[in-house]
């Protein structure tokens, strides 16, 4: 970001009020205030936002300085008498007017005393916001229920709950010529791979732009550059226990203000594949559902273009599942079915979206019983359409991350035309640019496709078959960790 020219603190009162009433708008936007009084015949100007500063504290510290007038000792130095009765845990001094704008929009209060060229800031913000609570999803039948917010102050305090280590870094930088967003790079110092926390930090501190209107998934843009690639490169989540069990293995966070989710970087193909409900639960419970999700996982990519290639090369179906194909035909091709059959399912989600809670359920039913059946019944989709349809929309909603699922969907979508087009050779064809399409992209330098490519067996075991945290003795070498046992020294 470009550096603005310096403007210094004048003594003056009314020149400091002349370059806030500019620069801010004091006196025409009615949330920007200025409260001033006298303290031994000095003029002490309080700037403030409403809203994002508690009204309380302030007054606290207003009944603080004011009762300065009730001694008469001879005062001369005022500004560190101030200084002194500021009752709170958080004051820095500003050097400059830029300065003391930025942090007053930031929900500060500004405090500038006649004849001085430095003031105070005080951190009294209190954004408003929701409290935390379980996201809807990353749901879990037993965890905790407290999730991230919009508030980056209670994100980072949320996290730092569960990691009390005084190597745990929490760095604070702005991005946004207008918008001035608030964004936390958080790792562990000794953890976390020194090469990844500049290089992250590098390429926010490039970022020139007005402002981050869409939160975290702007700046997503910005720092993976990933073009018309669908799969993501990057792990979102709402859940501070999964957040801090990537921190532990030596990921590093991103954090910024107005966004309930948080960055985890680098992320592969099979971190988007996990959930923390195989985590709460035993061993044995953890591996089967982790396999009901793969299947799921698996069903809403290949399910459609497989059955679809049956439909047309029925010679290529053993004898025992001849009963998945079509029994009658239709005036209309599969392929359309099935096409329109996709495309009125995201219609359904969107509307489902877009519907008030009250009426999402009513809109549900009369989607499911009423448009699916007269679909049927007047001939627009065959039976086996809506069966297949179902369980690879299924699939779809089992997949943990929502981006990923999305994906998959668009993966789906090209594997079916490619086999329409093509058939058997149109399946292995899109297979194989798929894979080869994962193979070689990177995210932050590491490989998507690990460990399956490159190959790392304990790892891919790992992944198929969930450890005891107790086994769990070594850092996954993606992240390139200084310190690669999780056990302390």
């Amino acid at each position: 970001m470009k550096a603005k020219e310096s403007t210094d603190i004048f003594p003056e009162p009314e020149k400091n009020e002349q370059f806030f009433k500019q620069h801010v708008g004091i006196g025409t936007t009615f949330d920007v205030g200025l409260r001033t009084f006298t303290i031994y015949r000095k003029t002490i100007q309080l700037y403030y936002v409403n809203g994002l500063s508690e009204s309380l504290f302030i007054m606290n510290l207003i009944k603080e300085v004011v009762n300065l007038n009730e001694n008469h000792p001879k005062i001369t130095d005022v500004k560190s008498l101030i200084q002194n009765r500021l009752i709170h845990q958080q004051v820095s001094s500003i050097h400059s007017l830029d300065e003391a704008t930025d942090k007053l929009l930031s929900g500060l209060i500004i405090i500038l005393v006649e004849g001085e060229t430095e003031g105070f800031a005080i951190d009294v913000r209190q954004y408003p916001g929701r409290s935390p609570e379980e996201p809807d999803t990353e749901k879990v039948v037993r965890g905790a229920r407290d999730g991230y917010t919009e508030n980056i102050i209670v994100n980072t305090a949320l996290t730092r709950r569960r990691i009390r280590d005084e190597r745990l870094r929490n760095e604070m930088v702005q991005v946004g010529e207008r918008s001035k967003t608030d964004i936390c790079i958080s790792y562990l110092q000794d953890v976390a791979d020194p090469g990844l926390v500049k290089t992250i930090k590098t390429e926010i501190e490039n970022m020139s732009i007005d402002g981050l209107p869409m939160g975290d998934k702007t700046l997503e843009e910005f720092l993976v550059k990933q073009g018309l690639f669908p799969f993501p490169l990057v792990r979102y989540t709402e859940r501070p226990d999964v957040a801090v069990s990537h921190l532990l293995e030596g990921h590093v966070l991103i954090f910024v203000d107005t966004s309930p989710s948080i960055m985890i970087t680098p992320t592969t193909f099979f971190h988007h594949v996990q959930h923390a409900e195989e985590f709460r639960q035993n061993r044995a419970i953890g591996i089967y559902l982790r396999w009901i999700r793969f299947i799921g996982i698996f069903a809403s990519l290949f399910l459609l273009p497989l059955w679809y290639l049956y439909v047309l090369e029925p010679d290529l179906l053993p004898k025992m599942l001849d009963f998945i194909g079509p029994d009658k035909k239709s005036d209309i091709p599969i392929f359309v079915q099935l096409i329109v059959a996709e495309l009125g399912i995201d219609l359904l989600r969107m509307a489902a979206i877009h519907t008030p809670t009250p009426l999402s359920t009513a809109m549900g039913l009369v989607a499911a019983v009423l448009i699916g059946q007269i679909a049927v019944d007047v001939g627009l989709f065959i039976r086996e359409v809506i069966l297949y349809i179902a369980l690879a929309t299924m699939g779809t909603f089992a997949t943990p991350s929502y981006e990923l699922s999305i994906a998959n969907k668009i993966a789906r979508l090209v594997l079916l035309t490619l086999v329409g087009l093509f058939q058997v050779p149109g399946f292995m064809i899109g297979v194989t640019l798929l894979v080869l399409l994962l193979v070689s992209k990177k995210s932050f330098h590491a490989p998507y496709f690990w460990p399956l490519i490159p190959f790392e067996g304990r790892a891919l075991f790992n992944i198929f078959i969930r450890q005891p945290l107790s086994k769990e003795k070594e850092r996954p070498s993606i992240v390139h960790p200084q310190n690669k046992l999780r056990e302390p020294e």
